[in-house]
């Protein structure tokens, strides 16, 4: 708190013409100074040995004559209500009384009782440019990343534990980065075999469709989306012709001396006998079930 005085003050005194004696040491006080203190009258020799303040900063004891200065039970010597820090005289000046017994200047007060920056620990003068985080300041100059120890200033930032990060060395450090193009995956992205990528990465390897969210399949490490697989990729059933997707109704695939069929087509040519997991005889490019083979 500061507080301003509204100046020094003396202890009134006066001489009588009347006979009229020290309390103290009963001198008469005709025709000299005397001082009344509690309702007594006191020679000045009196006063300043029996009753005078001690001042708080020289220890000496502020006399009849001294212009004198109180803050809260406390007296100075006018010569001695100084700044601590800078020795300012403070009679007529803004100042401040802290808990130590100390009086500062408010220039000084600030700096000993003001917020301390939490980069450098110097005091973050009041107006200053500073930035406040969590309860706590820096001074704008101090409050750095700590990766690249550049100023965060007005850009966004992020924290590891007590560590501060700019958005570019906190990728760069701690974002998980994308299966394809090693670069960091800053938001988004997509998980495709424990992997991470960046949405625009994960595309087609045919036609570079992108994939995140559409129905794809993969062949001998590449992803492909279902058109290009089917003409590029796919195998041709040995029946009907058509590609074997994996997709839909086409899942279940038969597989035997080189040649693929849908499980759908994999049937008796002569009966139409579904032979998945039967026995069965080929006949040229056509398959039997072996009682239509013992006709033949």
């Amino acid at each position: 708190m500061t507080f301003r005085h509204s100046g020094a003050r003396s202890y009134l005194s006066s001489t009588m013409t009347d006979r009229f004696d020290c309390y103290y040491c009963r001198d008469n006080l005709h025709g000299k100074k005397y001082v009344k203190k509690d309702e007594k009258h006191v020679c000045t020799k009196c006063f300043d040995k029996l009753c005078a303040n001690t001042c708080a900063e020289c220890k000496r004891p502020i006399g009849a004559d001294a212009k004198e200065l109180h803050h809260k039970n406390r007296y100075w010597h006018e010569d001695c209500f100084r700044c601590a820090k800078c020795y300012k005289p403070l009679a007529s000046e803004p100042f401040s009384a802290r808990d130590d017994g100390k009086i500062m200047c408010g220039k000084c007060g600030s700096r000993e009782d003001g917020n301390r920056c939490q980069g450098c620990y110097k005091v973050v003068m009041p107006g200053s440019q500073n930035v406040e985080y969590k309860n706590k300041v820096w001074h704008e100059e101090c409050f750095t990343c700590f990766e690249c120890k550049q100023p965060i200033r007005t850009q966004s930032f992020l924290t590891k534990g007590d560590d501060i990060y700019c958005s570019p060395c906190h990728d760069k450090k701690f974002a998980k980065k994308c299966f394809h193009c090693k670069q960091p995956i800053s938001s988004g992205g997509i998980s495709y075999q424990d992997q991470p990528w960046h949405s625009e990465c994960f595309v087609c390897h045919t036609c570079r469709k992108t994939l995140a969210g559409a129905r794809f399949t993969s062949h001998e490490n590449k992803v492909y989306c279902v058109d290009c697989f089917k003409t590029d990729v796919a195998k041709k059933c040995h029946g009907c012709k058509n590609p074997i997707t994996g997709f839909g109704h086409g899942t279940n695939v038969v597989n035997y001396e080189g040649y693929s069929w849908h499980e759908y087509c994999f049937n008796c040519k002569k009966c139409c006998l579904s032979l998945a997991n039967k026995r069965f005889v080929i006949n040229g490019d056509h398959i039997h079930c072996p009682d239509c083979a013992k006709k033949l």
